[in-house]
């Protein structure tokens, strides 16, 4: 058995088991590798869902390409899911039988809005809608229940005068991949919330359909970042927000492009 752990709560775990040739006398050559994935309970965005940025990185962790990784059903906290790998590089990810999401390589093709100053970030901050009111007050990303060291805390406030929103970011050591820099499942998570208030500024329920997301460069543990997110294009109930992150300097460390959808009702799904 070959493990591979994404985050200090949270296994991945590639399993091989043999598979018989029909040959009298001979050991076993051939192999069938299932990967698997659990997601625990402190990553979550609704309270029994996994937050739509991690759950997308962690699955591209398995790739050495760039996914559009597809949500299509909540993912369950403290759960074993199965990942089954398909053609060309693609990849799902199963509940027992049932999909919960699927991964398909592409390409990012998306120009980052410049970032704010960071004290700039700081001050936008203080205007976060999540102050006033949140769906899901214990997610992971931008839940203002979640204390520091605990929720990655990236509250995400208006700046109309750059068609942006915008939050400081310095990453704790739970993040630490054990270098010194973020984790890439993470830097995927703080992806994605900030990508949620610049397509609803006016706090209207949507759910997290699918993320694309590109790390260029890890950031680094304490480090002064900087994460913007800014409305990309919307038809009827669907939405794409383009999200980026910046380190200390000012560099573009990571981006991602996401599709948001209106849903018809308001289930409790993945934020």
């Amino acid at each position: 058995m070959e493990t591979f752990v994404p985050s200090c709560a949270q296994p991945l775990t590639l399993v091989t088991s043999a598979m018989n040739l029909p040959i009298a006398g001979k050991m076993p050559i051939l192999t069938h590798v299932m990967k698997t994935l659990t997601i625990a309970s402190r990553f979550c965005g609704p309270v029994s869902s996994s937050n739509g940025g991690y759950f997308a990185g962690l699955v591209a962790t398995l790739a050495s390409r760039t996914l559009a990784v597809r949500l299509l059903k909540p993912p369950p906290l403290d759960t074993e899911l199965a990942v089954r790998d398909l053609e060309d590089g693609a990849l799902q990810v199963v509940h027992g039988e049932e999909p919960i999401g699927e991964a398909q390589p592409a390409v990012l093709d998306l120009q980052a809005k410049p970032p704010p100053d960071y004290l700039e970030a700081v001050e936008a901050s203080r205007r976060y809608a999540g102050f006033r009111h949140h769906r899901f007050p214990s997610c992971f990303v931008c839940g203002v229940r979640r204390v520091r060291g605990d929720g990655l805390r990236i509250f995400a406030g208006p700046m109309p005068e750059r068609g942006v929103v915008a939050a400081p970011w310095v990453p704790d050591a739970s993040l630490d991949r054990g270098d010194g820099k973020v984790r890439p499942e993470f830097m995927s998570a703080a992806l994605d919330c900030p990508g949620y208030y610049a397509v609803a500024p006016d706090d209207r329920m949507m759910l997290l359909a699918q993320l694309t997301a590109h790390v260029d460069r890890l950031v680094h543990i304490g480090e002064s970042c900087t994460v913007v997110g800014w409305q990309i294009g919307s038809s009827g109930r669907k939405h794409e927000a383009g999200t980026a992150i910046f380190d200390g300097r000012g560099g573009l460390c990571g981006k991602a492009r996401a599709l948001w959808i209106e849903p018809r009702s308001s289930p409790e799904g993945s934020a």
